[in-house]
């Protein structure tokens, strides 16, 4: 198969081995060893195989019907919740871009690309007089990153408002899910691994612009009060587990502070870490194992990773392990 058009004219001086050289023919952007750290919300780990930026939903669908069956492919949105290590992600990367990040009201209900962040959606919900959708102000990813992990915030979660979504397949097939279908638990849903989800439709209540607009801004207020907002950092790195939260056991394991090179564990909400300039993937996945290690010691708790990790270590790490 010949190399696609849209590849980066850099891209053309590439070994014919490189995979970017087996890639189907697209109509959006094909990248090959795209830099990820400048993307990502933590600025750090490796590139990216090949990158993918399909135009639209269909570009997407014919990309994955005719992209070889053994190429690994790896799904990242802005990156806020995400560690990606520090030899970089094999395969194909996708991220979705301008094609899917139309939002548009209709009645209490919004329908929304999975690239729209959600405070943009919060946003028209909030000019249309659609209420209960305040708290996706306080999630800072995109709708698809929220219906991959039933986002939430605030006392809320995607499960609450969500009516449908809509994916592709990894053998390029279109998919929708009902609610019911989606198999919401706790920062989980139960759709395949593997698909792509390209959008969703979501309901909320009437409610008065006025009001919903204060509710966004104390919902602004608090996340900027007691999370390190304005740090390299990767959101919420565990989920809490039943019954306990997060940040209070690992205080309590004395882990507030703790730090290995630059990476570091908030002293504003200990259960961020942050790159405070220099840190490493492979630095920031080990303080969080760290973390983790000390949690079970003092309190005998597991904690589950929130943050997604993706990618190979560096090769140095690789040989020493």
């Amino acid at each position: 198969m010949t190399a696609a058009p849209s590849m980066s004219p850099a891209d053309s001086h590439l070994p014919n081995g490189h995979l970017i050289h087996r890639m189907p023919t697209v109509r959006g952007r094909l990248t090959a060893d795209a830099p990820l750290a400048p993307v990502t919300w933590f600025r750090v780990g490796g590139p990216a195989e090949v990158m993918f930026r399909p135009a639209d939903a269909d570009d997407l669908a014919g990309f994955l019907a005719a992209l070889p069956a053994g190429v690994p492919v790896t799904v990242i949105g802005v990156a806020s919740n995400l560690l990606v290590r520090d030899g970089g992600v094999p395969g194909v990367t996708i991220r979705l871009g301008r094609g899917f990040t139309d939002i548009t009201a209709d009645g209490m209900t919004l329908t929304a690309g999975a690239a729209a962040l959600d405070l943009n959606v919060a946003m028209v919900a909030r000019d249309a007089g659609i209420a209960g959708l305040e708290f996706l102000s306080g999630i800072p990813g995109t709708i698809g990153g929220a219906l991959r992990m039933n986002g939430g915030a605030y006392g809320r979660e995607l499960a609450d408002v969500l009516v449908s979504a809509t994916a592709v397949a990894r053998d390029g097939r279109r998919l929708e899910f009902s609610h019911a279908g989606m198999g919401f638990t706790y920062r989980h849903s139960a759709a395949p691994e593997d698909c792509i989800f390209t959008g969703a439709v979501l309901r909320g209540g009437p409610g008065n612009p006025l009001e919903i607009a204060r509710r966004m801004a104390e919902i602004s207020d608090k996340r900027a009060d007691s999370q390190p907002v304005r740090s390299r950092t990767g959101g919420s790195t565990f989920k809490n587990p039943e019954g306990h939260k997060a940040w209070e056991l690992i205080d309590k394991a004395g882990c507030r502070g703790l730090s290995i090179g630059d990476a570091q564990v908030s002293e504003k909400h200990c259960n961020f870490l942050i790159n405070n300039g220099t840190a490493t993937a492979a630095q920031l996945e080990a303080l969080g194992e760290e973390v983790r290690r000390r949690v079970f010691e003092t309190s005998g708790v597991t904690l589950e990773w929130e943050i997604k990790r993706i990618g190979s270590p560096a090769a140095e790490e690789s040989t020493a392990q």
